[in-house]
Parts: structure tokens; C-alpha cells; sequence
């Protein structure tokens, strides 16, 4: 891959090397600092991140996560204040411990509300910083701002990158890789003089990376590369070895023994991270679905399939179902091949080229975390977790081209050239995947057309066609997920749903029956629960009605609705006193003016003449058309 070398203030190609007398004035400079062309195209980059992403601004916000972590959470859409920060702080809700990320959202639910707009501008935003940051880091730290301005661009414009920026639910993903670059550079600075305050820092931004996504959690030893290249503390070159370095002076040399010593505090966080992930995925609805050598075969055909990706980034989708049993392994020796091949070239030019076991070691390392060999989820790999890896090949790829096309004397205008036609090539592909986020029928429509036996896939094009209101349109993609997994239990609560409206009660709890013995995860059961006592209420078996929406809110004790008609099924029953606190609830959530009349009733039934006189002058007072609210209100029990 072609680069383009900024020297002092003059512009050349890599292969062109500078004159004796210009090497002399540089060994001068503490820093090879960027010329204005740099600035100029650094500036230019990001107005071509900026260019090829801000069409994300009229996107919506995508039916998968993205309710979750916004749209149906009412936590963040508080906005900031101390409950919500008490909430992030001690919440494992969606499978995750990340605070900094909950309160970045409710950052954004107090500035935007819930126009997606905004939402998707601060993503956008938070890449460009990353873009910014990594040139300065890798600058900062090598002396080549051209080479840093190549790697900088590839990260900002390579396709696989769309999903972290363009995917609300993924501001965990651009937060933590902001905090993460900051802690490196940070790094760089202390270990040019270290002092404990300097450490400080490194462990304050390392803190609050891990906080906004547990991906980082490798970076201690991301700075045991670091050491070894481009800082130098560790294993000093023979006079024979390239540095990969222009005018920088090598940090302070420690024994490989200090430089690990020091990393303890780092090591520490990562194991108290790591311990509260598992607690949090373990303890919610994340699952183990397939045996070991399953997922170590999976494992290593998806690195081979990454590096494939980010030499030829299609076709790219939101999720890529997990082969299981039907693993070609095939595939899996030839990948498990070239990954030997390539550390086998890198084993041999480890001292002379030492950016390339760094940048071979960050991808496979840093991928560690999310390659599957602890699975969470059903899918066998996902464009988001290159967004930290593929920083190592990136560094591999620009220094190695930059080496041998000096070597070779390769001309300026070719080098540049070249450099441009893949930026822009990537540029094009960027924008031509971020049209696919447009809206969810077109996302989860490309996800099916490039993927096979995607019940993921079936049941999200199926529910941004509920959103629509197109129900029959819908149904058949629900029956193709559990054809695909008889275990979805999206797929059977939405069956179930449709079961109901079209009268067939038996069915349908049949299917919530599925949901409630096959998920752990409260937000699904609480919907199959709350949905089964409608079903029993409908078929007159308010007991079982009562007793199926006790459990939904304890599972969801938000859910006004379903403590209504918790109130409903215990009036029903004779249960009054029971009725009186689930209305109360119900109206404390969710206040409406038949609500308030089926109140009154209860308490006057329960022996509270004065506060049912009271309550049911404030359904008078809520109401508009109190005739229809007595219907309604008499509708709701006479069911």
C-alpha cells in the first residue's frame, strides 16, 4: 500500500531520501514536526470523514440495540442527573458494565432527546477525534507524519469502520477508542520522563476506556509492543536494524522486568474489568451455544476472514450467523495456514522491521477479546470489533510499503498516486455501506441477501415491518427464523403476538411458553409474561391472567401498562386490595383517565368510600369524553 512522507516543511515520496545535509539539521530537531502540507491534508482527511459519514444524520435509529440503549430506555432518556449516574454506575442491564457509555447516551437524550440526529452527529464527531488522535499518537511517537497520516486515513475511511460509526448502539465502540488513544499518547509522554503522575493519567483514561467498552481491555499489553516499537525501552536495535522511526530520540531503556512491573496497576484494572463482564454476561442473557473446538475453529477462520476484509471489504453486513456444527474446516486449515505464514515473516524480521510483530501482535491480540473463543451472542464475527485490531495492520501495512518503496526509489508521483486511488476507493465503498443503514428494511434486507440461515437477520426485517404496521408482511420472516432456530425466542414472542390477534389463545401461549423456558433475559421474558396474561385474560383465566403479570412486573416493575392490567385480572379475582396497588402503580407510570376510574372502583370495593370519591373525580378531570372513559374502563374488565 502506497504512503506519502512529510519531512520538515517539504513534501516528498518515500522513496525519495533526503540529502546528507537535511539528515544532518534533522538528527537536530526533538521532533520531526509536520509541515503546513501535513496540517493541510490531515484537515482535508477529515472533511473526507466528515463527507463520506454525515449522510448518517438523516438515518433513524436502527431496530436492533438501538432501543435498548435509547429509544425504549427511559434511564437515559432522563438525561443527566444522579439517578441515572447511580443507574450506570451499578446497572448490568443489556449484558454489559459500562457506565461512561449509559451516560454518554443520556448526554445526548438531554441535548438532542430523541432525534437520531444528534445522536449519529456525536458518533461522527467522536471518529473524527480518533482520526485526530491516532495521527498524533503514532506522529508523536515514530517522527513520520506521513506515514501516521496514512495509517490516520485508512482507520477514517476503511469500510468495515461503518458500523461503529453509523450504529447508534455503538458509542461504546468510538467512546472507548477515544479514551484508549488518549491513554497511548499519554503513555508516550510518560515514557519519555517517568513520573507517578504521569502514570496517573495513563491510569485515569485507561479507566474510562474500559468504562465505555470492555474491548480495550488488552491495552497493558498493546504497551508492552508499544515499548518494544516505536518508544524503543525495550531490546535496543543492533546498528543493523531499521527503527521505523525518524528523529526521535528512544524513550529511557528498563529491563524487560521494570517494564512490566510498572504495568501492574493497568494489569490490575484489566482483571477487575474482566471480572465484571463475565459477572454481567453470565449473569444476563449471554449464552455458550457451541462446544469448544467449535469456537476455536470458528476463531481462527474468522481471523483469516478479517484480514480478508480489510484487503477487500465486501460484501459487509451488521451480523455474520455463527456457522456451529456446519464449520467448514476446510477453511479453517487454510486460514489457520496463512496466519502461520505470515507470523512465520514476521518471526523472521522481528528485529529488523519492528513495526511489523507490533502491528501483528495488536491485531491478533486485541482481537482476542471478541474472536468468539468465549462466545456471547450467535454471531461468528462482527465488523465493529475491527475497529481497535485493524489499527495494527494498518500500522504493518503503511510501514512495510513505505520501507520498500524507498528501497526501491519508487517515484513521488507513483506513490502518491497510488495513495489516493485506494483512499478513494475506500471512500466509495464507505459511503456505498453507509447507504445500507438508510433505514432498517434496507439494512436487514442486504444483511439476508449476502448471508444464509440469518434468524437474526428474519426477525429484525420482520420487526422494522411491524413498526410499519405491515403485520402479514412480517409473519413469514418470523416462521423462517424459527425454521432456521426453533430456540428464537424473538422470533416465537412476535408468533405468539399474531397467534393472539387472529383469536388462537392456545397457540399463542404455547409460543410464550418457549420464550419463558428457553431466554434469561428480563425484557423478553417480562413481554412473553405480560403477553400471556392478555391471553388468559382474554380466555376468562384471570387467576392465571393475575398471575402471569405479577411476574412480568417484577421482571419490568416500569411497565405501567402491564401494571394496570395486573389491577384488571386481581379485580377480577376478588382481589382488591391487590387491584388498589397495581392501579396505583399503573397510574404513577402511566396515567389515564379510565385507569383512574377502575381505581376508584377498587378502592370503593375495598372499603375506601372518601379516596374512591377523590380518584374518580381526577378521572373526571383527566377525561375528555367521559361517557367513552366509562366504556373504556368497563370494557377492560368485562374481557
Amino acid at each position: 500500500m502506497a504512503i506519502v512522507q512529510a519531512r520538515g516543511n517539504t513534501l516528498t515520496a518515500v522513496g525519495i531520501p533526503s540529502t546528507p545535509q537535511a539528515g544532518v539539521q534533522a538528527k537536530t530537531a526533538r521532533f520531526n514536526a509536520p509541515g503546513w502540507q501535513s496540517w493541510i491534508l490531515l484537515a482535508v482527511l477529515v472533511l473526507a470523514t466528515v463527507a463520506v459519514y454525515y449522510p448518517a444524520a438523516s438515518h433513524p435509529f436502527a431496530n436492533y440495540d438501538d432501543d435498548a440503549y435509547v429509544t425504549r430506555n427511559s434511564a437515559i432518556q432522563s438525561g443527566l442527573n444522579w439517578q441515572t449516574a447511580q443507574w450506570a454506575f451499578t446497572t448490568y442491564y443489556e449484558a454489559n458494565w459500562h457506565p461512561v457509555t449509559w451516560l454518554s447516551h443520556a448526554l445526548d437524550c438531554q441535548l438532542f432527546e430523541l432525534d437520531p440526529a444528534g445522536h449519529h452527529e456525536m458518533n461522527l464527531l467522536l471518529h473524527c477525534c480518533n482520526v485526530l488522535l491516532l495521527f498524533w499518537v503514532l506522529w508523536r511517537a515514530t517522527g513520520y507524519p506521513g506515514r501516521s497520516l496514512m495509517v490516520a486515513a485508512l482507520f477514517a475511511l476503511h469500510p468495515i469502520n461503518v458500523e461503529s460509526v453509523a450504529w447508534v448502539a455503538e458509542r461504546k465502540n468510538v467512546l472507548s477508542m477515544f479514551f484508549f488513544l488518549l491513554a497511548l499518547g499519554a503513555y508516550g509522554w510518560y515514557a519519555r520522563k517517568p513520573r507517578a503522575g504521569r502514570m496517573g493519567i495513563v491510569i485515569l483514561l485507561y479507566a474510562l476506556a474500559l468504562m465505555a467498552k470492555p474491548q480495550v481491555i488488552t491495552f497493558p499489553c498493546v504497551l508492552v509492543l508499544w515499548d518494544y516499537w516505536p518508544l524503543r525501552r525495550m531490546l535496543a536495535p543492533d546498528a543493523t536494524s531499521s527503527s521505523g522511526t525518524h528523529n526521535v530520540q528512544p524513550s529511557p531503556a528498563r529491563s524487560i522486568r521494570q517494564l512490566l512491573w510498572e504495568k501492574v496497576p493497568l494489569l490490575a484494572l484489566s482483571a477487575a474489568s474482566a471480572i465484571l463482564t463475565m459477572q454481567a454476561q453470565f449473569g444476563g442473557n449471554a449464552e455458550t451455544y457451541f462446544p469448544k473446538y467449535i469456537r476455536l475453529g470458528n476463531a481462527v477462520l474468522a481471523y483469516g476472514k478479517y484480514i480478508a476484509k480489510a484487503v477487500w471489504p465486501s460484501p459487509l453486513t451488521l451480523l455474520y450467523p455463527h456457522p456451529g456444527y456446519s464449520l467448514s474446516w476446510w477453511q479453517v486449515g487454510a486460514s489457520l495456514l496463512f496466519l502461520l505464514a505470515v507470523t512465520a515473516y514476521v518471526a523472521q524480521h522481528w528485529r529488523s522491521q519492528r513495526y511489523l510483530p507490533v502491528g501483528w501482535l495488536w491485531f491478533l491480540g486485541t482481537l482476542v477479546p471478541m474472536i468468539g473463543l468465549v462466545q456471547v451472542g450467535v454471531q461468528a464475527m462482527a465488523d465493529r470489533y475491527a475497529y481497535l485490531p485493524f489499527i495494527g495492520l494498518f500500522i504493518m501495512i503503511c510501514w512495510w510499503a513505505a520501507d520498500w518503496s524507498e528501497e526501491r526509489r519508487i517515484p513521488q508521483r507513483l506513490v502518491v498516486g497510488a495513495s489516493l486511488v485506494v483512499l478513494l476507493a475506500l471512500a466509495v465503498v464507505a459511503r456505498h455501506q453507509l447507504n445500507y443503514w438508510h433505514d432498517n428494511q434496507g439494512l436487514w434486507a442486504h444483511a439476508l441477501e449476502v448471508t444464509t440461515d440469518n434468524h437474526v437477520a428474519e426477525d429484525n426485517y420482520g420487526g422494522s415491518l411491524l413498526d410499519l404496521g405491515e403485520m402479514e408482511q412480517a409473519i413469514p420472516h418470523f416462521y423462517r427464523a424459527l425454521a432456521i432456530w426453533p430456540g428464537d425466542t424473538t422470533a416465537a414472542l412476535n408468533v405468539g403476538f399474531y397467534e393472539a390477534k387472529h383469536g388462537n389463545y392456545a397457540t399463542a401461549l404455547e409460543y410464550y411458553q418457549k420464550v419463558v423456558s428457553r431466554t434469561t433475559k428480563p425484557s423478553l421474558r417480562a413481554k412473553a409474561y405480560m403477553n400471556m396474561g392478555y391471553a388468559y385474560r382474554e380466555l376468562h383465566d384471570y387467576s392465571q391472567s393475575r398471575d402471569n403479570l405479577k411476574m412480568a412486573v417484577e421482571l419490568d416493575p416500569k411497565n405501567g401498562e402491564a401494571w394496570t392490567f395486573l389491577g384488571v385480572a386481581a379485580q377480577r379475582c376478588g382481589d382488591f386490595d391487590l387491584a388498589v396497588q397495581a392501579y396505583r402503580q399503573g397510574m404513577r407510570l402511566r396515567p389515564t383517565a379510565w385507569g383512574y376510574l377502575l381505581l376508584s372502583q377498587a378502592l370503593e370495593q375495598s372499603g375506601n368510600p372518601d379516596e374512591a370519591r377523590v380518584t374518580r373525580r381526577k378521572a373526571e378531570g383527566m377525561s375528555l369524553d367521559f361517557d367513552k372513559t366509562q366504556q373504556d374502563a368497563a370494557s377492560a374488565l368485562s374481557h
